[in-house]
């Protein structure tokens, strides 16, 4: 019985590696993967899993039941793309796999997956987490994949959410996606929004329309509705698949920080993507940044409403080395929180774009301090080459010198009228 199993395996091996002549026979395309890609295979799986809530079709069924096996081995579903652990149980679960041609059947759907976005070296990702997808004809895969054409997809779109999730081709989520349009509709989001959003997490079409209003409700207390729903959703899908007592936590962690229900709504508005974070490890986690650096806990509210960016930025990658560039160029670091109180935005921009340039254009052209930009840290928010440069030229042609703030923070009307059209009081005499 086991050398039979194994002669199975070998013949399915065969007959998947058979249908991509073009690929390095070394790296097994379909079935060889690194530790990495193990873990994003199980990760992905585990998260289709999560946020399925609807009536499951036959397909989406024999997934599940060929997921539970690899999750009783060792390692569970993180080793989902390791060829010993998988593929004994894929021909356990799919046998039919051994009947099928490999030119005249597999190879044209392994081809038109291709023609729609999905690279060879990921075909097997897509494969393994929706294994029923390779005994369609491509009739009927033709079909369902031309059908996203009504959201939208474009190009690679259709590629990129069956890497994203497989299970779209599926009868049950095909059928759901009229029940989600439904439920938008009623909520007045336009579709281009809601298209959008699926696009880009399609994980949406698995979600039941009950689970979604649950959702749908806690933004609306927020005085999130209609076009201004359509712009969170658009930007950050996922937040849709929260279970509702996880977003409350949120509201009320920014309630606890010095936020009112109107202010929290704001945020939400323009950060959605903050009330899919995790309380601990992300938002806490920028709340003793903040502190460590100088903010003070009565300061957090008007930083934080300013720039709620800032509470998920990476602190490593984003916020430190920030902070250490204007160390370097001579800021203190009571400078600098003094500079994030009245300007949070600063973080925010990139040290070649921005800091670098500006900084050296302030020193060495317009001969200012750096003590300048501690007054006026917003200094940076504006565009070098539109705005910094041509009115330090038009005031240096004039004699005049002036603040930071004189400087750039008028519209173009007002420092016309200041600078260009009076008499000035600025003048060196």
């Amino acid at each position: 019985m086991a050398r039979l199993l194994s002669w199975r395996v070998l013949v399915s091996v065969f007959l998947l590696l058979s249908v991509l002549p073009d690929t390095c026979p070394g790296s097994l395309c379909l079935l060889s993967f690194t530790s990495n890609t193990e873990r994003t295979l199980g990760k992905n799986a585990r998260r289709m899993m999560k946020h399925l809530s609807i009536p499951l079709d036959e397909d989406v069924q024999q997934t599940l039941a060929f997921f539970e096996k690899i999750e009783a081995r060792r390692g569970g579903l993180d080793m989902l793309g390791s060829a010993d652990a998988s593929f004994r149980y894929l021909v356990e679960s799919f046998p039919r796999l051994l009947l099928l041609s490999a030119e005249s059947h597999v190879k044209p759907v392994v081809d038109f997956l291709e023609i729609v976005g999905v690279p060879k070296d990921c075909m097997g990702n897509v494969l393994l987490l929706f294994p029923p997808l390779i005994f369609w004809n491509i009739k009927a895969i033709r079909t369902k994949a031309l059908a996203f054409e009504e959201i939208g997809a474009v190009d690679n779109d259709v590629g990129k959410m069956l890497l994203k999730y497989p299970w779209i081709l599926s009868t049950s989520i095909q059928e759901n996606y009229e029940e989600i349009l439904s439920v938008f509709n009623e909520e007045k989001v336009p579709k281009l929004s809601v298209d959008r959003a699926i696009r880009s997490w399609p994980h949406l079409l698995g979600c039941s329309t009950s689970k979604l209003k649950l959702m749908l409700d806690q933004l609306g207390e927020l005085g999130v509705e209609n076009k201004k729903l359509g712009q969170v959703i658009a930007k950050s899908p996922q937040l849709l698949l929260r279970k509702p007592q996880e977003f409350r936590q949120v509201v009320s962690f920014l309630e606890d920080v010095g936020f009112d229900r109107e202010n929290v709504g704001r945020i939400l508005g323009r950060c959605p993507e903050l009330f899919a974070s995790n309380i601990e490890r992300t938002l806490m986690k920028k709340i003793d940044f903040l502190i460590g650096i100088g903010i003070s806990k009565d300061h957090l509210p008007r930083t934080i409403k300013k720039y709620p960016e800032l509470l998920v930025s990476d602190v490593d990658r984003t916020l430190l080395p920030r902070i250490k560039y204007l160390m370097e160029m001579g800021l203190s670091k009571r400078d600098i929180a003094f500079m994030v109180r009245r300007f949070s935005p600063l973080l925010g921009y990139s040290i070649d774009e921005v800091f670098r340039p500006k900084l050296a254009f302030l020193l060495n052209t317009m001969e200012k301090s750096l003590q300048d930009v501690v007054a006026y840290p917003r200094y940076f928010s504006y565009s070098l080459e539109k705005k910094i440069k041509p009115r330090f030229w038009v005031l240096k042609g004039r004699n005049i010198e002036c603040s930071l703030e004189e400087m750039l923070g008028k519209n173009d009307d007002e420092f016309a009228t200041e600078f260009l059209l009076a008499p000035s009081a600025h003048s060196h005499q």
